[in-house]
């Protein structure tokens, strides 16, 4: 048996949380033989930290043998010690009226705590993975208080937006989910993200030439995917929770095994002409459990260049709003 690896979860009491939660205790996030020790972290909220003790007596009967061990606290310290990955779920909706600014200051404060505590108590191995949304920029500032991890420990989710797209093609062409590969998301977790259909194949054929609707693809594509999460929240009157612990679950996976290539949002050091500065998508392969390259060669037509502008200019804006708490 494998020694457990620590997986702290923030927000662990929350809708994705509990989707979330279950599958790695069971064995989906990091393989089926290796044990972890869940670090589950919650605001000091009476209300929800109740709801964390009924998470972890479902937890315990369960009876997952990969489960060796549960924390449940308030204290992102205590949360975050030792922790191999740490998983940050929870943040602040954002609310009726609330401007996409108000929301990124507000969160802002929680990622610059959790970043500086990950700093400070987590493993030397540790990886972060942010959910709480604006998940890039949210990362960008929590591995900007870092001084011992690097900034390519840090990633934020764009997987739930490969997941959408490549469901949508698979739609679209009449064929089987798996018969879609290689499509990659660009940019921001939000509207402005673009999923670089040029680069997909469907059944080892160009996904274009097989859908063969230029217009669809520049348009209703782009658009459900980008506003697929706007679709559910009419539709179920709240946010994805299933879909986006599914993707995060995809997300680690990915980034432990090793040859996977997928989406993820990360410092872009200026690739694919993205501000150097900010964590945007694009497509890497891992070259090893936790650690990955990107993969700076994919061709970008004029219109993925136009997409691609547009998602670093909201990046970019994102990150001079919250300019004072980057260090």
């Amino acid at each position: 048996m494998k020694t457990p690896i620590r997986v702290a979860v923030t927000g662990a009491a929350g809708q994705i949380g509990y989707s979330l939660l279950f599958r790695i205790a069971s064995g989906a996030m990091f393989g089926p033989d290796q044990p972890v020790i869940l670090q589950l972290i919650e605001a000091p909220i009476e209300k929800a930290l109740k709801a964390l003790e009924g998470v972890v007596m479902e937890l315990d009967d369960c009876a997952f043998p990969l489960l060796k061990g549960v924390v449940q606290t308030s204290d992102a310290s205590v949360g975050f010690k030792d922790a191999n990955w740490c998983l940050l779920v929870g943040a602040k909706p954002r609310g009726p009226g609330m401007e996409r600014a108000d929301l990124l200051k507000d969160n802002g404060k929680i990622f610059i705590e959790q970043g500086r505590i990950i700093d400070a108590v987590a493993a030397a191995d540790a990886r972060v993975a942010v959910v709480g949304n604006p998940a890039n920029t949210n990362c960008m500032i929590a591995a900007s208080q870092a001084k011992r991890l690097p900034a390519e420990r840090f990633t934020a989710m764009v997987r739930l937006d490969q997941n959408r797209a490549q469901t949508q093609l698979a739609k679209k062409a009449g064929v089987d989910l798996t018969e879609v590969k290689n499509i990659y998301i660009y940019g921001n977790h939000s509207p402005t993200m673009f999923p670089a259909y040029g680069h997909a194949t469907i059944g080892g054929k160009p996904a274009a030439q097989v859908i063969n609707d230029l217009a669809w693809l520049q348009g209703p594509f782009c658009e459900t995917v980008g506003k697929r999460g706007a679709a559910i929240i009419a539709a179920r009157g709240a946010s994805s929770a299933a879909s986006a612990a599914n993707a995060l679950v995809d997300h680690v996976r990915s980034l432990v095994t090793i040859g996977a290539v997928h989406s993820v949002a990360i410092k872009s050091n200026g690739a694919y002409g993205f501000d150097a500065n900010v964590w945007a998508g694009m497509p890497v392969r891992t070259t090893a459990p936790g650690t990955y390259e990107p993969i700076t060669n994919y061709f970008l037509d004029d219109f993925a260049k136009q997409k691609i502008a547009a998602t670093n200019k909201e990046l970019v804006d994102e990150r001079s709003f919250v300019a004072d708490m980057i260090k």
